[in-house]
């Protein structure tokens, strides 16, 4: 059904400002799109795209992007799925009881209420080719908040057939996790453990971008003016992390909370 993460759509009112922003962070120049009453940067990374999108002018697309701006503000808006099969995945949803706001040829939406709170689409085409980038290859996870655990393995591991990888809770933190595998990329659900489940919608929480060598993005993003965290040591034993708390001025990064993480621990020398 489901082959992989397709794109992550962040809505934002400085189209500039924002595009500039992340064509600093991920040391790509984006694809821009027009048309529909808005406008659109796209970054293609290596298992996925990030969509940079402001209203434009007149047109669909122009009033959704201003509905979710005027309901939100800035931020996380999508994330979208790349199907297999977009007709037969799209009335598989429908029977498994999410119900479709919008539907082309290219892509199905379902409304926020049926998924839980967050937006979720359906894309019939894979995304485009990678290009190089400065040490940052991929996205390696989408963070959202939920109110109900269950509701999220209900919604996402069984009506959209993600691969729940792993289910933890941290006492100390007062936090349960869950990470659905989805292709070459990860959606993580967090949730509080001293308040009870409630009805409450789910929420974006972030990206966290896959970093091959921390020390050096660090150095690169701090010189140019992003203002960035001390590397902190990661969970896994030899691995580094960071947090991008803002973009230089004149820049932006949509208001969505950006971490820098290191899967793979560099070899040391022999």
């Amino acid at each position: 059904m489901i082959t992989g993460l397709h794109h992550v759509a962040i809505t934002v009112r400085d189209f500039d400002a924002a595009a500039d922003g992340y064509a600093r962070l991920l040391g790509i120049e984006p694809q821009l799109q027009d048309g529909d009453g808005a406008c659109r940067a796209w970054f293609w990374l290596d298992n996925m795209g990030l969509e940079v999108i402001a209203p434009d002018g007149d047109g669909a697309s122009g009033d959704r992007v201003r509905a979710r701006l005027d309901e939100a503000g800035e931020g996380q808006w999508l994330v979208a799925f790349t199907a297999s099969d977009l007709d037969a995945d799209t009335r598989l949803c429908e029977r498994r009881g999410f119900a479709i706001a919008e539907r082309t040829e290219r892509a199905t939406m379902f409304t926020p209420a049926s998924t839980g709170g967050v937006q979720v689409a359906l894309m019939g085409l894979p995304p485009l080719p990678s290009r190089a980038t400065r040490g940052l290859p991929a996205l390696d996870h989408v963070v959202v908040r939920t109110a109900n655990i269950d509701r999220a393995v209900a919604n996402f591991g069984g009506r959209l057939g993600l691969d729940l990888r792993l289910d933890r809770a941290n006492e100390a933190w007062g936090a349960r996790q869950l990470f659905f595998r989805c292709g070459q990329g990860v959606l993580e659900f967090g949730a509080s453990t001293k308040r009870a489940a409630s009805d409450e919608p789910d929420s974006f929480g972030g990206l966290a971008w896959r970093v091959t060598d921390p020390d050096a993005l660090h150095a690169r993003l701090a010189a140019e003016g992003f203002n960035v965290s001390e590397l902190r040591t990661g969970r896994k034993p030899g691995t580094k992390v960071f947090t991008v708390r803002a973009a230089p001025d004149g820049a932006s990064l949509g208001g969505v909370p950006t971490i820098m993480i290191q899967q793979t621990p560099v070899a040391e020398p022999t």
